[in-house]
């Protein structure tokens, strides 16, 4: 069956793949998008009242920050999936889709009849992709989870504060970790399609993304019975690496090799002794003893401005930064933007994605807005022909 034609089509490297994706609230929005951002054409499945992220706030006039953010370049029908017309007529759709991307509930995709076992078999060239909270097969497997909850879960809640206080990462990166690894998953299985002729069933747990970025906390704690602390904005395995105190502000500084506490010492400190002293001689010992170092970095810092800092440091060739709030971000000269059409016909600039001069799609589809040519585009042909055809 040849592949219909979206309403403007797409450029880029996965012009020509068509996605079909029942996503909601971050996660799997963000790895549709990121499908919608390299050519492909992602129809976002919505029921009636849509996704909910659309209400969140009203920061971008229409619609959300968080759905403007993570929408754009897709188009979006709404269907009743428990409609047996509907439910046809996303099988039609999936018929000539190469990829189905959904983050339901737990269970909800199978009582739809379109549980990846059952697509897989019907459609054997589908890339099938479930984002879920616990893997199949674990005890958590029917548990619901969300960004912070799965956060606390994964112990990211306990390396993440101050000694006294665990915290939660700002922002979701539970969800923005399970969207780039589903991303990835699904590009991978594109490949290899491309050599076997077959789709594949996928499973992306937002535990296991979590779990994977704690490897080296765990593995200090398996294989060394070290359980890391919470530290703040200070590292817990590379020290130096914290912000230190100016007359005016605070520096962050970084020293990641040998030669780099060398120079730090020399050129920055002034105080070349201190790169050979026992307790500071190697990372680990820095570690070890990092309130005895603080207290003579410190003393160096306090006593100058940070533009005075900042020359030592870039003269020693050490890697600094400062702790930006959210305005010095909005006019951080780094910092590259695109323009993205809201809903309601806003112009709003976002950061422009990495990896990528532009995205492909900059629209982000108002709920339904491409529902009638959608239904008439994968009308099932008898529905299509009409009574008594």
């Amino acid at each position: 069956m040849p592949r219909p034609a979206a309403a403007s089509p797409s450029s880029g490297p996965l012009s020509g793949i068509l996605v079909v994706s029942i996503d909601q609230a971050v996660a799997g929005p963000l790895c549709a998008m990121r499908l919608a951002d390299a050519g492909a054409r992602v129809i976002k499945v919505e029921a009636g009242e849509g996704d909910r992220a659309r209400d969140y706030d009203k920061a971008l006039g229409s619609t959300s920050a968080a759905f403007g953010w993570l929408n754009r370049g897709k188009e979006s029908v709404v269907l009743n999936l428990k409609d047996p017309g509907d439910l046809a007529l996303m099988k039609a759709m999936l018929a000539t889709a190469d990829v189905f991307l959904q983050n339901l509930a737990p269970g909800a995709s199978d009582r739809l009849g379109l549980g990846a076992a059952q697509l897989t078999r019907e459609f054997p060239r589908l890339v099938v992709v479930d984002i879920m909270g616990y893997g199949r097969g674990t005890p958590h497997a029917a548990k619901r989870a969300y960004d912070m909850l799965v956060q606390a879960e994964s112990g990211i809640c306990a390396v993440t504060g101050t000694p006294e206080v665990p915290s939660k990462v700002g922002i979701s990166i539970a969800d923005i970790g399970t969207g780039t690894n589903a991303y990835c998953a699904v590009l991978e299985a594109l490949l290899e399609r491309e050599r076997t002729g077959c789709g594949q069933a996928i499973e992306v747990a937002m535990f296991d993304a979590m779990a994977e970025w704690m490897s080296l906390p765990l593995l200090h704690y398996d294989y060394m019975s070290i359980e890391t602390a919470r530290y703040g904005l200070s590292h817990a395995s590379v020290y130096p690496y914290r912000p230190y105190h100016c007359a005016d502000g605070d520096i962050v500084v970084s020293i990641q090799s040998a030669a780099e506490w060398v120079r730090f010492c020399t050129a920055v400190l002034r105080l070349p002794e201190l790169a050979k002293d026992p307790r500071f001689i190697d990372n680990w010992a820095r570690v070890q003893n990092r309130d005895a170092l603080d207290a003579a970095v410190h003393e160096v810092f306090t006593a100058h401005r940070c533009d005075e800092m900042i020359e030592r440091l870039e003269a020693g060739q050490i890697a600094w930064a400062r702790v930006s709030t959210l305005h010095d971000l909005s006019v951080h000269p780094a910092l590259r933007r695109i323009a993205v059409e809201m809903p309601g016909g806003e112009r709003v600039e976002m950061p422009r994605p990495a990896g990528r001069l532009v995205a492909s799609g900059s629209r982000v589809p108002a709920l339904g807005a491409d529902s009638a040519r959608i239904r008439a585009e994968f009308a099932p042909a008898e529905a299509a022909a009409g009574p008594g055809a």
